[in-house]
C-alpha cells in the first residue's frame, strides 16, 4: 500500500517523538503557571529555565539572551518594531528576498516615517555586495538579512556583511529560522561579527508550532509588542506556553546533536533529486550558490507551479509552490522576481524540502511520479490547442 510522502519540511516538520514525550506532562500533571509562587509554578519555571538553556546551547548563545515568542513571525516583528520604537526614524534596510514577516513590518515602518531600502540580490539569490556597501554608507539604523532563504535555500554570508555594516552603527538582525538544524549556527561568532539578534522557530526543527525565540544582544533596546506582566525580561508579556517551550528546548538539543549527520544524508538525497530534475529539463533556482542541504527550488517552462503541486499532492507527494506563509498570493514569488527570473518561469516554481524521514526510494518515487505528471500535463496542453 502506498504511503504519502512529505517533502515540505521548510514549511513545517513532524514533531519528534522525544519532543512530544517531553511535552505531554505539561498538558496534564504539570499544569502550573510559571509566575505562581507555589510548587506547581516553580516546577513550570524550572522547565522554562531548562528549555532556555537548551535553546541557547544549540546555537552558541547564553541563556539570558533568549527571549521566547510564539514563533518566528513574532520574533521578527519584535525586533524590527521594538527597535524602531526606541530610535528616531531613519533608514531600515532589509533584503528583497526576506520572508514576508520581515518585509511587511519594514513596510509598516516606512508608513510611519522611516525610509526603507530593499537590498538587491544577484541571479543566484545572494545579496549584491556593491548595493549593500552603498546602503551602508547611508548609515541605516536597522538591518535585517536572513541567514538562509526559505524558498531557494540560498545562504547569505551574514557574518561578513555584518562586519561591513558595523561602522554604520546599525542594529543588525538575521532570520535564522530555516538555518538551525541544517547548518551550524553560532550566535557568539555572529555576534562578534556584528549580528545583534537572531530569530529561531521550533516547528522547523521537529518541535511544536507556537514556540520561537529572539536571541538578543543585551545592548539592543526594544519596546515590547505585548505589554503586561513583564515576562521575558519585560520584552514579551503573557503567561508562558510551558509545554511548547519545553518541546522547543528538546527539539533544539536534538537538532544540534543530529545536524552534521543529517546534513550529510540530505546532501546525498538532494544530489539524487537534482540529477533527476536536470534529466527532465528543470531549471533549478540558486543552484550556483551555497544552499541548505535539503532544499531544491525548480520550475519547468510552460507548466504552472500550483497546478503541478496539486497533481503531485493527489499522487501522494506533498511539496510547495512557494512559501507556506504567503501561499494565498497568486503572484510569482517575490524571491524569484528579485533574482530577475522571468515571470513566466517563476509561476512554475515548485519547492521540495527534504527532512529526517525521507530516503532514496522516496526521492526516486517522486521523480518517477513527476515525470508521469509532466507528460500528462503536456498532453492536456497539446489537446487544448
Amino acid at each position: 500500500m502506498f504511503a504519502p510522502v512529505y517533502l515540505d519540511h521548510n514549511a513545517s516538520t513532524p514533531t519528534d517523538p522525544a519532543v512530544l514525550e517531553a511535552m505531554l506532562p505539561y498538558f496534564s500533571l504539570r499544569f502550573g503557571n510559571a509566575s505562581s509562587r507555589h510548587e506547581y509554578g516553580r516546577a513550570a519555571r524550572r522547565a522554562i529555565d531548562e528549555a532556555r538553556s537548551q535553546v541557547a546551547a544549540a546555537v552558541g548563545a547564553h541563556a539570558t539572551e533568549v527571549v521566547f515568542t510564539s514563533g518566528g513571525s513574532e520574533a521578527n516583528n519584535l525586533l524590527l518594531k521594538g527597535a524602531a520604537a526606541c530610535l528616531r526614524p531613519g533608514l531600515v534596510a532589509v533584503s528583497a528576498i526576506e520572508h514576508p514577516c520581515v518585509i511587511k513590518p519594514a513596510e509598516q515602518l516606512a508608513r510611519r516615517g522611516w525610509m526603507l531600502e530593499k537590498l538587491a540580490v544577484d541571479c543566484a539569490g545572494r545579496v549584491d555586495p556593491a548595493h549593500f556597501a552603498q546602503v551602508m554608507e547611508r548609515k541605516p539604523k536597522i538591518v535585517s538579512l536572513m541567514l538562509a532563504n526559505n524558498e531557494t535555500g540560498v545562504l547569505q554570508d551574514v557574518a561578513s556583511l555584518a562586519e561591513l555594516a558595523r561602522r554604520s552603527g546599525a542594529w543588525f538582525h538575521s532570520d535564522a529560522v530555516q538555518a538551525v538544524g541544517k547548518i551550524p549556527v553560532d550566535f557568539r561568532r555572529l555576534n562578534a561579527a556584528g549580528v545583534h539578534a537572531l530569530t529561531l522557530s521550533a516547528h522547523k526543527i521537529g518541535g511544536p508550532k507556537g514556540a520561537g525565540a529572539l536571541l538578543l544582544d543585551k545592548r539592543v533596546e526594544l519596546e515590547p509588542l505585548i505589554a503586561g506582566g513583564g515576562h521575558e525580561r519585560g520584552l514579551r508579556s503573557g503567561t508562558e506556553n510551558v509545554a511548547a517551550i519545553v518541546g522547543f528546548g528538546v527539539a533544539c538539543e536534538l537538532a544540534a546533536t543530529r545536524q552534521g549527520e543529517l546534513a550529510r544524508r540530505l546532501r546525498v538525497l538532494r544530489g539524487q533529486l537534482e540529477a533527476g530534475l536536470q534529466t527532465l529539463g528543470a531549471t533549478i533556482f540558486g543552484q550556483t550558490a551555497e544552499r541548505l542541504p535539503n532544499t531544491v527550488y525548480f520550475a519547468f517552462r510552460e507548466l504552472d507551479g500550483e497546478t503541478l503541486v496539486g497533481y503531485l499532492d493527489r499522487a501522494g507527494f506533498a511539496v510547495a509552490s512557494g512559501a507556506a506563509c504567503s501561499s494565498a498570493n497568486p503572484e510569482p514569488s517575490h524571491v524569484l522576481r528579485a533574482m530577475g527570473v522571468d515571470p513566466g518561469l517563476a509561476r512554475g516554481a515548485v519547492r521540495v524540502s527534504l527532512g529526517v524521514g525521507n530516503d532514496e526510494k522516496q526521492v526516486a518515487g517522486f521523480l518517477s511520479t513527476l515525470q508521469a505528471t509532466i507528460a500528462g500535463l503536456q498532453r492536456l496542453t497539446a489537446m487544448a490547442f
